[in-house]
């Protein structure tokens, strides 16, 4: 099993300790991934800087993405490690040479964080150089992945946090497929994770009308969170904000087969809507190119009988 060492910022770290948020932002000032093709439930660690040098606690991976400074703190506000936007450009701007504080930012999601005591914090990792500046993975295979895989299961063991689901048991490999790829343990997706999943898997763009401007563009569950919708892709729709809002009310729906419906209402009420009648039936424009992450046709079929004002 593969695992990730993170170099984490302490005030970050001591930040989100006391938060306790479902999922975090680690992010860093450039655009680059920490890793490529891992997935998703990998483990990832958190090194704190010095003067401390310890695992101090970790998450599980859920994706990676590129957003523009202003999105990143909508989407993920204080889980971005701070208490405002003002103070993450200042965050920023300290570890760029040109002192820059806006632009793009690289996001590395991760769900179910968990933050250990100060005592159980992990010292002397085996393997670790001073030269890394950003962080290591480490396999199971290898001695030295597994004395401190080792370390870790036994303070997970002793304090569990309880959005891990493990059943107390050592984390391993699920068998069970999500999104096409086995996964080390099954996160708990949150709102955040959801909307950077929905975004990414419609190429950021708008479903319906194949709109690009990511700032105008959001995460529709189709089934409502608040009415036990999942924060699962295939419950989502990426949508320019003002079909976001039509979907929402249901004077647009999607049909099973994936056919766009906008209800008379708008007309009948509003005496408009032409920008959006010349769409009634057409398919999607945009699709999730990974079938996996395509709408399940009984989330569409549940909004089209229960919210779509036909």
């Amino acid at each position: 099993m593969r695992f990730w060492i993170g170099v984490t910022d302490n005030n970050w770290y001591k930040f989100l300790a006391d938060l306790r948020p479902d999922e975090v932002n680690f992010w860093q000032p450039s655009a680059m991934p920490p890793f490529t093709n891992a997935l998703m439930g990998l483990p990832f660690l958190f090194k704190l800087k010095r003067p401390y040098n310890h695992i101090a606690g970790g998450g599980f991976f859920v994706t990676y993405s590129s957003l523009p400074l202003n999105l990143a703190w909508e989407v993920f506000g204080p889980k971005n490690g701070c208490a405002s936007l003002d103070e993450l450009r200042n965050m920023i701007s300290k570890l760029t040479s040109d002192k820059r504080s806006d632009g793009q930012i690289g996001c590395t999601v991760l769900a179910n964080p968990f933050f250990f005591d100060e005592p159980m914090w992990i010292p002397d990792l085996p393997g670790w150089a001073s030269s890394i500046v950003r962080g290591k993975m480490y396999d199971t295979k290898g001695s030295e992945g597994m004395s401190i895989w080792n370390d870790v299961q036994a303070r997970l063991r002793l304090h569990q946090p309880e959005n891990i689901q493990t059943d107390r048991s050592p984390i391993v490999a699920d068998q069970v497929e999500k999104y096409g790829s086995p996964v080390m343990v099954r996160p708990r997706l949150g709102q955040s994770s959801f909307r950077v999943l929905v975004t990414d898997a419609y190429q950021r763009r708008c479903a319906i009308t194949g709109e690009r401007t990511l700032l105008a563009l959001e995460a529709a569950h189709i089934i409502p969170y608040s009415e036990e919708g999942l924060h699962d892709v295939r419950n989502g729709l990426l949508l320019r904000a003002d079909f976001h809002r039509l979907f929402d009310a249901g004077l647009v729906s999607v049909s099973p087969d994936l056919r766009i419906k906008i209800s008379r209402r708008i007309k009948e009420e509003w005496f408009n809507g032409q920008v959006y009648y010349r769409l009634d039936n057409h398919p999607l424009s945009v699709l999730p190119a990974h079938p996996s992450m395509r709408p399940d046709p009984d989330c569409l079929d549940w909004h089209y009988r229960n919210k779509f004002q036909a």
